[in-house]
């Protein structure tokens, strides 16, 4: 959405709130309205309602140092809890349209890298702490300092990068692109569909709702995201009782044996706080270094997202900045802690937001109808888990074109600023993380303003954050000098 299609959906004057409701999100002050928000909200919740199935998938399937697995079904109810707690409490506290729920590439870190170390119980602990040591820094001011120091354009490079980055999640998830195993000796690292071509009725839900998604964006219809993503699991369906469908993946459009599932909270409050230092065979430097890695990413995770949902839909001011953001940032470092807390690892804001954002979301009134719908996750997770990926991964596609339509606000002529941009924005999508291409801009800018005499204008924060991705980066070999590995 260009930024002229964005000042016209706002209206010049301010209108006064209808109601409390609209008073209190101001959502007719930001030019919308209480069906887009419900329509945004619902669009935000279908295409991240996949890690209801995917954080119980990567967490139960995880063996702690004791050889414990943690209940699919105390995870699924979990994982639903604080993301409904955790988005409506961000929605009326942070007035923003951002969903949270566990990190994904957070989970994983947490499953296959933290918990063969030492217990589950010991494992959360440390999530915790890293969730109060985030928000240590944005009580200090240190949070938000740090992304107020970013040069506008840089934050608008971190937009089109999360917006490629989506889109290729969105191909990814659908399976119309798929990695190609190492065994086959190629240079070619993925490949269209699962054999080089585009071969199954999955697959054909996923290209139908693409162009049912842009053709009814181009024709400015309302509720486009929303209407493909229902049009798309209905036609899923219909496909899966007639044909012979080997595999959707995560989730089967097929009507559910049972509506109602009684949720299981007998995760929640498992967890001991300092409990990974006492762990035998874990040294102190690798508590230290893994607490290190989950804050840093964590970090600037957020900070991605905030900045490029914030800046989708219109909401940063003249100078970049983000409304509220201390109350954000906050909000989001509880995430963690709440996540850690209810052994669902850490919960942090999702880019899939920006999917409720391209139907209209400018408001938290829409975290709150996402919010509900996770609520209602914890007793009719069966009925809410029917959408296939391949029906709500063109939303990601369509929201990532959105996204890319800021590129044009970036100089290219301006390699100081150039540079640094197209890192960022290739990164993110080729090495599947927004932290890796927010180190690399990072990194980039503070370099080339050095090498041009031009040290001085960078921000003394940026020059820090540059040293701690320094570190993040060379990880490996650092914890190989102190003898870690």
């Amino acid at each position: 959405m260009s930024e002229t299609e964005k000042t016209a959906d706002r209206p010049s004057a301010p209108p006064p709130g209808a109601n409390a409701v609209d008073r209190f999100f101001r959502i007719s002050e930001r030019g919308s309205t209480v069906g887009r928000e419900i329509r945004g909200g619902f669009a935000t919740f279908f295409t991240m309602a996949y890690i209801l199935v995917l954080n119980p998938l990567i967490l139960g399937s995880a063996k702690d140092k004791f050889g414990h697995q943690l209940d699919a079904v105390q995870l699924t109810t979990a994982t639903a809890l604080v993301a409904a707690v955790m988005t409506v409490i961000m929605g009326i506290g942070g007035n923003l349209p951002l969903a949270l729920a566990a990190g994904l590439g957070l989970n994983a870190v947490v499953a296959f890298q933290i918990a063969p170390l030492m217990s589950w119980d010991d494992a959360m602990g440390l999530i915790v702490i890293e969730g109060l040591l985030i928000c240590v820094l944005v009580v200090t001011g240190l949070r938000e300092a740090v992304m107020r120091a970013i040069p506008h354009q840089l934050k608008q490079a971190i937009s089109v990068g999360i917006g490629l980055f989506i889109a290729f999640i969105g191909f990814v998830d659908a399976g119309f692109v798929t990695r190609i195993p190492d065994v086959a000796n190629t240079t070619v690292p993925v490949q269209l569909g699962g054999t080089g071509s585009l071969t199954g009725w999955p697959i054909l839900v996923f290209c139908l709702g693409v162009l049912l998604t842009i053709g009814l964006l181009a024709r400015k219809v309302k509720g486009a995201i929303l209407i493909s993503i229902v049009a798309m699991t209905f036609l899923a369906m219909i496909i899966n009782s007639a044909a012979d469908v080997k595999t959707w993946g995560l989730t089967t459009p097929a009507w559910p044996d049972k509506i109602v599932d009684t949720p299981d909270f007998g995760l929640i409050g498992h967890f001991s706080l300092f409990g990974a230092f006492g762990a035998p065979g874990v040294g102190v430097i690798t508590v230290v270094l893994l607490i290190f890695t989950l804050i840093l990413s964590d970090f600037f995770d957020t900070m991605g997202t905030v900045v490029g949902v914030s800046a989708e839909a219109g909401l940063l001011d003249e100078e970049g900045k983000v409304p509220h953001l201390g109350r954000v940032l906050l909000i989001d470092g509880a995430a963690a802690v709440a996540g850690g807390a209810a052994s669902s690892s850490s919960a942090t804001s999702y880019i899939e937001s920006a999917a409720g954002v391209g139907e209209g979301s400018r408001t938290g009134f829409s975290n709150v109808v996402t919010g509900g719908l996770f609520a209602l996750a914890l007793f009719l997770t069966p009925l809410l888990t029917i959408v296939p990926l391949q029906a709500a991964a063109p939303a990601l596609v369509a929201v990532g074109f959105l996204m890319m339509t800021q590129v044009k606000h970036i100089d290219w002529d301006r390699y100081e600023i150039a540079i640094p941009a197209f890192l960022t924005i290739a990164v993110m999508p080729f090495t599947y993380s927004i932290t890796n291409g927010i180190g690399a801009g990072f990194l980039a800018y503070v370099l080339i303003k050095a090498v041009l005499g031009k040290a001085k204008e960078v921000h003394w924060l940026l020059w820090g954050t540059a040293a701690l991705f320094l570190v993040y980066f060379a990880i490996d070999p650092i914890e190989q000098v102190l003898g870690v590995k």
